[in-house]
């Protein structure tokens, strides 16, 4: 992800974070990882949508919130989808076998990373995503 920086972008429409789930996937290399933090309804799962996208995953992507992780392994990089809002810390996640998907040579999406951020590496990508000042925009924070 080197050619993502510290950045604070205003996510006005649904096309915004398109452009900006495109941008990231096209920076993807493989082991990268992207934590992404913020609220319900904040555009995680959204975000994760467009990533995919820009990886050329041709398959649909849904919240693994009751699989905890999802694979797409049709486009450019595998992508693993984790969506741990009901696990209980970092430890959890390790004992869950999450160790082989951030190890492996695709790209990991993290939602609710805040949880389970004591286990992740400092090179991942953290992006914190919270509602604009409006209750309708989003604004993402990317670490």
């Amino acid at each position: 992800m080197k050619d993502i920086e510290h950045v604070i972008l205003q996510l006005n429409t649904e096309s915004d974070t398109r452009d900006l789930g495109l941008r990231i996937a096209e920076a993807a290399e493989p082991g990268d990882i992207i934590a992404l933090i913020g609220d319900l309804g904040t555009g995680k799962t959204a975000l994760t949508k467009y990533i995919a996208e820009g990886l050329g995953v041709t398959e649909e992507v849904i919240s693994p919130t009751f699989t905890i992780v999802r694979e797409y392994r049709s486009g450019r990089l595998p992508l693993f989808h984790f969506d741990v809002y009901r696990l209980a810390s970092g430890d959890e996640f390790m004992d869950i076998g999450a160790e082989d998907y951030l190890e492996d040579s695709g790209v990991s999406v993290i939602e609710w990373a805040d949880i389970v951020a004591d286990v992740l590496p400092e090179d991942a990508l953290v992006i914190s995503l919270e509602y604009g000042d409006d209750g309708e925009s989003r604004v993402a924070t990317i670490l």
